[in-house]
């Protein structure tokens, strides 16, 4: 039925909304929907067609169901369009907050974190961002965009745009950790990230991680 690709296209995005890497592009999908509008534009002409031709003919019922056909089949080029989009465009933000946290998009899922105090070392060795998830143009755009980022951010090098905007209330904080990782270095020691383990730590040390979704405050 026309509708289902973009409803499980929409099931897909909802779910990824609160992962905190970005999931695989659907290729095959986006695809099967793209072909999905192509056959309902086809449609429409065929109806408008009909239509034109019919335009003399006094049944008014035939032409009442013409157009609630017409009509009924641009609404359902309207919502996969509408569906397309929205999947693009949080995929685009997703994007776009990885690169403001100088995410390395390569290969690998491992995380490995070294921060220090004066945030001279920013870059986490964080695979989350998987470049093989992005479709080509994402890969295009990530470069693209993070290349902008890079030289906006270089106008303010004694400030870390990428932190909160919002200041800390307290320097030290408890936090829990979320998923598996690496070895998280810090000035004070290191720790490693283990499922459901706790840490009393400097809130500037692990700020990164919390962003990532490998850590929760608590």
């Amino acid at each position: 039925m026309y509708g289902d690709l973009a409803n499980k296209l929409m099931i897909e995005t909802k779910r990824s909304t609160f992962l905190s890497e970005l999931p695989i592009y659907l290729h095959e999908l986006v695809k099967d929907i793209v072909q999905e509008v192509s056959d309902l534009d086809k449609d429409v002409t065929y109806l408008t067609e009909q239509q034109e031709r019919a335009s003399d003919i006094e049944d008014e019922d035939a032409k009442q169901i013409n157009q609630c056909q017409i009509f009924a089949t641009h609404l359902s080029m309207r919502r996969n369009k509408q569906c397309l989009l929205v999947y693009e465009k949080l995929r685009a933000e997703k994007i776009d907050r990885l690169c403001w946290l100088n995410i390395d998009p390569f290969i690998g899922s491992e995380l490995k974190g070294n921060e220090n105090s004066n945030h001279e070392s920013k870059s986490l060795s964080a695979k989350t961002l998987m470049m093989e998830n992005l479709s080509h143009p994402e890969q295009d755009y990530y470069k693209q965009y993070q290349e902008l980022a890079l030289d906006f951010k270089a106008g303010f090098s004694d400030i870390d745009l990428s932190v909160d905007l919002e200041p800390p209330k307290d320097l030290f904080i408890d936090v829990r950790v979320l998923k598996n990782g690496g070895e998280v270095q810090t000035e004070y020691g290191s720790f490693n990230l283990i499922k459901d383990s706790q840490f009393y730590v400097r809130k500037s040390d692990v700020d990164r991680l919390i962003q990532l979704g490998y850590l929760e405050e608590i």
